[in-house]
């Protein structure tokens, strides 16, 4: 108040009404400019009722919707406030009567498919190859760095990550679980009734099968999985389908694009995903010398429409906690099918398997592209390029999300956190 009454204080000092007019333009610049950064921002941040009204003008429902909008505020109505809750609270609320909906209304709509239709999925031989070549570490591309090495009693798990030049980054793990067998394994991963369940995958919200091929056992499958509070749900559209390479199974499993599941604006779908394995036999860590452990070797990468400093933070912080879920999961799938449970649908298709020769291997040997794993664990950046990445990144998921603005605030708020904690090392 003190500022405004001595500039009112200079106007009227002014002999000329000109020197008058240039103290009202410096009195008014900074408001009309404070002004404008708000209008800006408010557009960039608006609620959805907001942009309801402006839908409802400009499409010709003009006065007559936006009176009818004013003379009912949709922040009045329970719709509303749940629309503003985060993701993970807003799920139980109302997405999953949707979800149940959604599967009665598509019971009846899973269609087996020919050989024809697996090519249609367009996934054959050059996935094969591809996975085969991560899997010997010959698909020539970047080192890996290796991120942690942790272990349970009965399992124990290795990750590394390396960044391309396009695309997101990309991760490779090793699993090790005791007493498990290759088929056990195999039947447990593509179990999504199981996933569901026993909640050992608690990311995945809603499943169902779009086709499928009794000869190759190829499969369409319809995903959607719960991601972190400041995210909206993610769904995914992916193929996958397993060959048999002596006695080891090869999973590939990758988003294809798909005409008749509509896109919405939620759950955003992710069209680059990539998340297959390698499940063989290996020798048990305990030294007993048999082959009575079972190794998973994942390659995955996506691109979840997150930043990818952003993502690559999250991901690092979190890949444990999702990790040790699956141990217990699978100790829980070998009891069920030890007490004569009968397998789910998805888990007889897992067992559908194409066999691969030996001269198919013997073809590929012959590729010496190799990938170098440096085993030094991952350093932190020495300049100020990951600050600023971090931080830009906070800003524009900031801008792209529409979750309210304690979710903005707790956004930028841990972005400061790891760019302070960034400057200490």
């Amino acid at each position: 108040m003190g500022y405004v009454l001595s500039a009112v204080a200079r106007v009227l000092e002014q002999p000329t009404a000109w020197g008058a007019a240039w103290e009202m333009a410096l009195l008014a610049g900074p408001l009309w400019a404070a002004a404008l950064l708000g209008l800006l921002l408010g557009w960039a941040w608006r609620p959805r009722w907001a942009a309801g009204l402006v839908v409802a003008t400009a499409d010709g429902g003009s006065a007559a919707a936006a009176a009818q909008a004013l003379a009912q505020p949709p922040f009045a109505t329970l719709d509303f406030w749940k629309a503003q809750l985060p993701a993970r609270l807003r799920a139980p609320l109302g997405y999953a009567g949707a979800a149940v909906q959604q599967r009665e209304e598509d019971e009846d709509a899973v269609q087996g498919s020919s050989e024809g239709a697996n090519e249609e999925l367009a996934v054959g031989k050059d996935d094969l190859v591809n996975l085969w070549r991560l899997v010997e570490g010959r698909d020539g591309g970047p080192a890996w760095i290796k991120m942690m090495e942790k272990s349970l009693p009965t399992m124990t798990y290795q990750a590394w990550r390396r960044d391309t030049q396009t695309g997101p980054p990309q991760y490779q793990s090793s699993s090790i679980f005791e007493n498990a067998t290759p088929e056990e394994v195999r039947d447990f991963f593509g179990d999504d009734e199981f996933r569901m369940s026993n909640k050992w995958d608690d990311m995945l919200i809603y499943h169902k099968t779009l086709e499928e091929c009794q000869t190759t056992g190829t499969m369409k499958v319809h995903w959607v999985r719960k991601f972190p509070f400041f995210c909206s749900d993610r769904e995914y559209i992916i193929a996958r389908r397993i060959w048999k390479l002596g006695g080891a199974y090869y999973c590939v499993t990758k988003g294809i694009p798909c005409s008749s599941v509509p896109r919405r604006n939620k759950p955003r779908r992710v069209d680059l995903y990539y998340s297959s394995w390698c499940i063989r036999a290996v020798e048990s860590k305990r030294g007993n010398g048999g082959l009575t452990a079972c190794e998973v070797l994942l390659f995955h990468h996506e691109d979840m429409g997150i930043p990818y400093e952003i993502a690559k933070l999250g991901i690092r912080q979190g890949m444990w906690g999702c990790v040790k879920k699956i141990e217990p999961g699978l100790r829980a799938y070998q009891e069920a099918r030890a007490a004569g449970e009968p397998a789910s649908r998805s888990a007889l298709m897992a067992r559908i398997n194409t066999k691969v020769g030996d001269n198919f291997v013997r073809s590929l040997e012959s590729n010496s592209d190799e990938s170098e794993i440096v085993e030094a664990e991952e350093k932190p950046a020495r300049n100020h390029v990951a600050r600023f990445l971090v931080l830009g990144g906070a800003v524009a998921l900031a801008c792209t999300l529409d979750q309210g603005l304690l979710t903005k605030a707790l956004i930028f708020g841990v972005a400061r956190k790891f760019v302070g904690q960034r400057k200490t090392l």
